[in-house]
Formats: structure tokens, sequence, C-alpha cells
């Protein structure tokens, strides 16, 4: 019996090498996308280090996100797509669309090439940037019903990055999908087991927290979710019938500030207590130093707001049961600590 055939775009990911130990794991056969054939002995040690022995059901493919190339032979006997990557966002872009139109582009790359060779379903990783962006005055927990509000100013062209790539990949199944099936994962700040020292940028706030290079946070609320656990949605988002056209918001439903994240470190790991920031940064303070600041641009847009989540949808449609917010946080730290990249 052959195994049905999942691609997974972006193998290096943070995301992505969960998804591909999970889908292992289960007995599927994986073809993940390499920006270049070095990343495959990168990928080979992620994997190993999250427990894969096997590599067997495991073939690469080299495609990228920014070009036509490949993509039709990535796609070719696949029942299932998974789409993680994203083009690496460059921070000190010029103008907005040096960071939209890649990403839009990238989704419907990927789709094309999907709904061509036949792909049942493709579940996308989008964020939960395309969710809670520009909203004003919100009092009630983000679902998967709201939508980030692209006509606000305050909206940082990375959430709108994630909110337009979003709403392509929508227009598109729409429009031209031709009976292939959407469904997408809507993470909030992803924590977790990171298995190398290449890693997310949701996970840099711990390392930076444990080496001491923090000593006042911004006054930022979040929900957290482990990378486990928003692999396994992807999963349930891809063979479950009931996903079909559906958003899924992975989050524990918890809301934690960057001092209660700093907190749960100091109980968990005493020995860097010193280490770890006490105080928070007012707000003004934050905005006005974003001014001449890129990086702290997309901090700026989000301190003092409103930050509720509700899993709710996931965990009655899909029976999905996260860690907690606490356990993600820990496990990312122990990682870290575990591999040396803690300095």
């Amino acid at each position: 019996m052959t195994k049905e055939l999942v691609v997974v775009t972006g193998g290096s990911g943070f995301i992505a090498s969960h998804i591909i130990i999970q889908l292992l794991q289960q007995g599927y056969a994986v073809r993940t996308t390499v920006r270049s054939p070095q990343k495959i002995a990168l990928i080979k040690q992620l994997l190993t280090n999250g427990g894969v022995e096997d590599f067997n059901n495991l073939t690469f493919a080299e495609a990228d996100l920014t070009s036509d190339k490949n993509w039709e032979q990535v796609m070719s006997g696949a029942t299932y797509a998974i789409h993680p990557a994203s083009p690496t966002p460059t921070l000190n872009f010029k103008n907005e669309s040096e960071m939209i139109r890649p990403a839009v582009d990238g989704v419907l790359r990927v789709l094309r090439a999907a709904r061509d060779n036949g792909v049942k379903r493709v579940v996308l990783t989008s964020a939960y940037g395309a969710i809670f962006a520009g909203h004003k005055n919100k009092k009630t927990p983000y679902t998967e019903e709201d939508w980030s509000d692209l006509s606000s100013k305050k909206v940082h062209p990375y959430q709108k990055s994630k909110t337009m790539s979003e709403l392509a990949a929508w227009d598109f199944i729409k429009k031209e999908g031709d009976g292939l099936e959407l469904t997408t994962v809507n993470p909030v700040a992803v924590m977790g087991p990171v298995l190398s020292s290449d890693y997310s940028h949701s996970n840099i706030q711990i390392q930076e927290f444990l080496e001491g290079k923090i000593k006042a946070v911004p006054n930022v609320d979040s929900g957290y979710v482990d990378v486990r656990d928003v692999a396994s949605l992807h999963l349930l988002a891809m063979t479950s019938s009931k996903a079909n056209g559906e958003r899924f918001l992975a989050t524990t439903g918890e809301t934690l500030s960057m001092l209660e994240v700093a907190n749960i470190l100091k109980e968990a790991f005493p020995q860097y207590a010193d280490k770890l920031p006490k105080r928070t940064i007012p707000n003004i303070a934050v905005k006005a130093a974003a001014l001449g600041n890129q990086q702290l641009k997309m901090i700026a847009s989000i301190v003092g707001e409103y930050a509720e989540t509700s899993n709710k949808k996931a965990v009655t449609m899909l029976d999905w049961h996260p860690r907690s917010a606490r356990v993600a946080i820990i496990a990312t730290a122990q990682s870290m600590i575990d591999l040396g990249i803690i300095k």
C-alpha cells in the first residue's frame, strides 16, 4: 500500500519541522521544499533532535516561493499540501509592498501548483496577525470571525502581509480553486521545543530574557501556543472533513504580559532569576523610541492593546487540546538551555 504523500513547504522552519515529525510518526510520506540543497543536512538534524530515526519516507525538492520553477514537480502525486513557509520578511524595507507582494505571490504559487496537480486540500499557516490588527476598543476575545482592519493606520506591514496573503488565498479558492480545498491555521506567538539554534522570531524573546539582554519590557499582552500543538492542529485541519473552508485560531486561550512570561521563567529556572526583566517600560516611551527605529515599530503598534483570544472552534470542531502557555514557554527555555543556545 502506498503511503499518502504530503508536501510541506520550507522544511527547515520552526513550525514546518514539527509538522514533518508528526506526519512521519503518523505514517505519511513527506516531500519538503528547500531553497537550496545546503538546508537538507540542517533539516535532518532538526528532525533527529525531534525524535525521527528513519528518513525513508522523507524526500526533498528544491523550490523557492519567489519563483515558478519546480512547483509542478513539488506537488506531483501529493494528496495534501501544508504551507507554513513564507518569504523571509525584510525589516528594513523601503516601502511596505516589499513585504506584502512576496507573501501574496508565494501563497498563490503554492495554491496554483496544488490545484494543477490534483492535490485534495492545502492547509495554509496564516497568522494571528491576520485577525487582530487595527481593531479599536475591542472588548471580546478574538475569534476566526475577525479579520485585521487594513484601513487602520496602525497596522504594521508584517500583519498586513499576513492578512493580504490569507485573503488572496480565499479569493483564489473561490474564483479559480476548481475544487481544491483550503483550511487555514492562525497561530498566536509560537513557543515550544526549538530543535536547533536556527529558530523562529517568537522564541528570540525567551533567549534574550535568559541572557539578561532585556532589563525592562514593553506593555504587550499576547497569546502563546506550543509548536507541537500548532503542528497537531495542522494535521487535524488537513484530514477532518469539517475543516474544509474554515480558519482555526491556534491559541491556548490564555493571555500573558511579557512580565508574566519572565515570571514563569523565574519560577521554573531560578538560576536565571537575576537576568530576567523585572519592570515594564511606559507605552509612551516605546512609541517615542519607535519613531527612529524600524524594528520597534511593530511592537509600538501593539503596546497596551487588548489581546484576548478564543480557541473554542478548534477545540469543539476538531477535538484539539493544546498544552498550557506555561508548559510551552518552559519547553522553549529548556530546549535552548539543553542545546547550549543560552550564552
